[in-house]
C-alpha cells in the first residue's frame, strides 16, 4: 500500500503526489498594504529551494499551498492526515482537493469540527475500483455520472475527515 496513486490538488490547480508530501502545515501570510493577512494550508515536498544574499545561501523544503483562508485552519492538517491514512489503507487512486469556497454556504456536518474552514474531498480515477474502506469518500470524475445512476446511493461524507461531495 502507498499513496503513489493519490494526488493532492493545489490551490493553483496543479497536482503533487501524496506520497511525496512530508509535512502538512498552516502558515500565515504577512498583511500587505491595504490587504489583510491570510492563512495557508500547505504540504511540504522534499525539494530543496533556496535564496541567497551577502550573508550566504539558505535552503529549505518547498511548501505547496492547498488552500487559503481568512482564519487559521487549525483542524485541517489532522483532517487531511486522517483522510490520507484512509486512502492509503484502501490502496486508492485519485485526487484529493481542499475546498474553502462553499464551507459556510452548503450544509456540511463535519466542517466545523472536522476541518474548520477547509473541507476535503476525494475523486477516484475512472475505472479504478477502490476497496470498501472508501465508501462515502469517493465521488465520480464527472458529476453527470450520478445523475442517471439510481442504483448507487449518494455518497455520504467521510465521518470525521471533513470530506464531502464537490
Amino acid at each position: 500500500m502507498s499513496l503513489a496513486s493519490v494526488w493532492l490538488q493545489l490551490h493553483d490547480g496543479s497536482l503533487v503526489r501524496a506520497d511525496q508530501a512530508t509535512e502538512i502545515g498552516v502558515h500565515p501570510t504577512p498583511a500587505l498594504s491595504g490587504k489583510p493577512a491570510h492563512w495557508l494550508l500547505t504540504v511540504s515536498v522534499p525539494v530543496p529551494v533556496g535564496s541567497g544574499d551577502r550573508g550566504g545561501w539558505r535552503t529549505e523544503t518547498l511548501h505547496r499551498t492547498l488552500a487559503q483562508t481568512s482564519v487559521p485552519p487549525s483542524e485541517a492538517p489532522v483532517a487531511l492526515a486522517r483522510l490520507l491514512a484512509r486512502l492509503d489503507a484502501a490502496d486508492a487512486a485519485g485526487v484529493v482537493r481542499a475546498d474553502t469556497s462553499h464551507v459556510r454556504h452548503l450544509p456540511h456536518p463535519d466542517h466545523t469540527l472536522g476541518a474548520g474552514e477547509v473541507r476535503f474531498g476525494f475523486t477516484a480515477f475512472s475505472g479504478v475500483e477502490p476497496r470498501a474502506a472508501l465508501d462515502g469518500v469517493v465521488t465520480p470524475d464527472e458529476p453527470q455520472e450520478l445523475a442517471g445512476d439510481h442504483r448507487r446511493p449518494r455518497r455520504a461524507e467521510l465521518a470525521g475527515s471533513g470530506a464531502g461531495r464537490r
